[in-house]
């Protein structure tokens, strides 16, 4: 999961008329694809999709189904997602972000209630496409990215405990404090055999990208280790290793088979036998919710990151789209929830990739070993697949960025994102998220609110060039910055200081670029308080948009003691009139009872 401070990257394609759709691909095809542009897309999927596949199984294994399902996600949802997507280079599947969302669902729902769920998050997805929701990520702040993303890299990290020790534990709670209470109970029947496992294909992930990077790491990890301990436990009757075919089984006509069927995915009804019901779909509602909002926060992030990668422009609108399509469709194949994967795109990226083909060769890659392959998958020991998974969240938690985070950061964006980080961890992101980015905009209206400043000037202040200018009985009220709810009434708290001892209060307002309707309720009171003073008011300079707000609230016709100009310069010469032609002090009237106009 990104969450560097680099993601901003280059500006966003343009969004056209009408539903994006399949942006990323006609784009393609519209600049002109050589063959030499097929045979770079070709070796980059395949590379991908070498890479894919352990993670795949692995993601699968940790949100509690069988690993086909994982390989199934990367096949359909890789190509339905390239094809009618907006990014060229994104690489779609399962991803260890969704992992501390998918598994509370999956131990309560079980799988019909997953695929339904990620079938649900799909529509949703979609209609954020459609509605041109894609920007949005813009609006969630660095802190509460990094600090989720931290917490839910802690979660995967302390959900491989069991597999890497070999650990006699059942199903695990669903706190996080007691999932580790659990994990620390069951200590003593840890392995040695395993953990051996989980230390030597760890060193493999880490070692072997010095050797080459030709030849994706996860896959030389993976096939040494099991081919390995295949070896050891035909040396060693007795060893006894937990692999993806002790684990898990498939039955094929009548026949058990163990690890996953040699099959592709084939059509089903996601929701099994118990039916959709509106029951149902409520209950599912909020888990669907979270997992489209993590996943178009996810892709679309990635997306951006594969943008300042490759110098090209992804359509977020078009992403998401496709990223629905892709979600509404792989739950009918027995695949779960999918969205963009960093690693894999970046990894597309480096291999040459060019176009969306890529990642649908990618997929295509994937299910060829699953044709060809699968009776092989049985004999990988989950402690690898474990190991795999935590090197995955080590490096999502990026623990170097977030320490510079915490060093340079302002306390307040460290407090946000720490309560981030504690709030994923010990409930979800969906409560992260809300909370963070409510902490957040408090905090960016409060400094908001510390940028707009006000000031008196009065015809006797000392050392002020504008004071020699005013007139006898004229004050200057200068306000700086924008008027809104989180600083109109600080901003306007001290204008009764501008009135005293004169008898005009000129409001400058040249530098105030915006005015909501707190600020306009704050001015209208504080005008009120002048004329209860019998001050008269000449608001000088408003910009375009406060000006159209003062015409909206018609704020000389109800306010007669109130003047419009429009420079600060004309405001003081219009008061200076204003003293001549009200010598009683008689506020709002001009002669004739007309009112004045500068």
């Amino acid at each position: 999961m990104p969450h560097r401070k680099s993601t901003l990257g280059p500006p966003v394609a343009p969004v056209s008329a009408g539903i994006p759709f399949a942006v990323a691909i006609r784009r393609t095809f519209e600049q002109g694809y050589s063959l030499a542009r097929l045979r770079k897309d070709a070796l980059a999927g395949v590379v991908v999709g070498i890479v894919a596949l352990p993670l795949s199984m692995a993601l699968a294994i940790a949100v509690d189904v069988p690993p086909q399902h994982g390989l199934y996600t990367a096949i359909v949802a890789g190509i339905v997602v390239a094809l009618a997507g907006g990014s060229k280079h994104q690489v779609t599947g399962p991803t260890a972000a969704f992992v501390v969302i998918l598994a509370p669902i999956t131990a309560k729902y079980g799988l019909s209630g997953l695929l339904t769920a990620g079938m649900m998050a799909g529509v949703m997805l979609t209609a954020m496409g459609v509605m041109r929701l894609g920007r949005f990520i813009e609006f969630i702040p660095h802190p509460v990215t990094t600090g989720f993303t931290a917490g839910i890299a802690t979660v995967i990290a302390t959900l491989q405990i069991k597999d890497v020790f070999g650990l006699p534990v059942g199903k695990l709670p669903d706190g996080y404090f007691e999932k580790v209470a659990a994990l620390w109970n069951a200590r003593q029947g840890a392995s040695a055999a395993e953990v051996v496992i989980a230390a030597v294909t760890l060193a493999l992930l880490l070692f072997w990208p010095r050797v080459t990077r030709a030849v994706p790491s996860p896959l030389v990890a993976i096939v040494l280790v099991a081919l390995g301990v295949h070896m050891a436990t035909l040396a060693w009757p007795g060893l006894q290793v937990a692999t993806i075919g002790s684990r898990f089984h498939s039955t094929i006509g009548g026949r058990v088979v163990p690890g996953i069927p040699p099959l592709p995915p084939m059509p089903m009804l996601p929701w099994g036998d118990g039916g959709l019901t509106m029951e149902r779909l409520r209950a599912l509602s909020g888990p669907a919710l979270a997992i489209a909002m993590l996943g178009a926060i996810e892709s679309l992030l990635s997306a951006v990151i594969a943008d300042a990668m490759t110098g090209k422009k992804h359509d977020p609108n078009a992403e998401l789209v496709g990223l629905g399509l892709g979600n509404m469709i792989v739950p009918f194949f027995g695949g779960i929830a999918a969205t963009g994967a960093l690693a894999r795109t970046a990894t597309n990226i480096r291999a040459g990739a060019t176009s969306p083909i890529a990642s649908v060769v990618h997929s295509l890659t994937v299910l060829a070993a699953v044709l060809v392959a699968a009776p092989l998958v049985a004999y990988v020991p989950m402690s690898a697949l474990a190991a795999l998974l935590l090197l995955v969240a080590w490096n999502m938690s990026d623990v170097r960025h977030v320490a510079h985070t915490v060093r340079v950061a302002p306390r307040s964006d460290v407090a946000v994102l720490g309560i981030c980080f504690g709030l994923t961890v010990a409930f979800d992101m969906v409560v992260a998220i809300s909370v963070g980015v409510v902490l957040a905009a408090l905090l960016f209206m409060k400094r908001m609110s510390e940028m707009t400043s006000s000031r008196v000037v009065l015809a006797s202040s000392p050392g002020e060039d504008r004071a020699r200018s005013l007139p006898e009985g004229v004050s200057l009220y200068e306000i700086d910055g924008p008027l809104f709810f989180g600083a109109a009434q600080r901003a306007m708290g001290a204008i009764e200081t501008a009135g005293v001892g004169a008898r005009v209060v000129v409001l400058a307002l040249g530098t105030v670029p915006v005015i909501d309707a707190s600020g306009l309720v704050a001015l209208e009171s504080a005008l009120e308080r002048l004329r209860l003073s019998k001050k008269l008011v000449v608001i000088a300079g408003p910009l375009p948009e406060p000006r159209r707000v003062f015409e909206k609230a018609n704020l000389e016709v109800e306010h007669e003691h109130v003047f419009l100009a429009d420079t600060t310069e004309q405001g003081i010469r219009l008061a200076q009139d204003l003293i001549l032609l009200t010598p009683t002090g008689a506020p709002g009237s001009g002669r004739g009872g007309e009112k004045v106009k500068a």
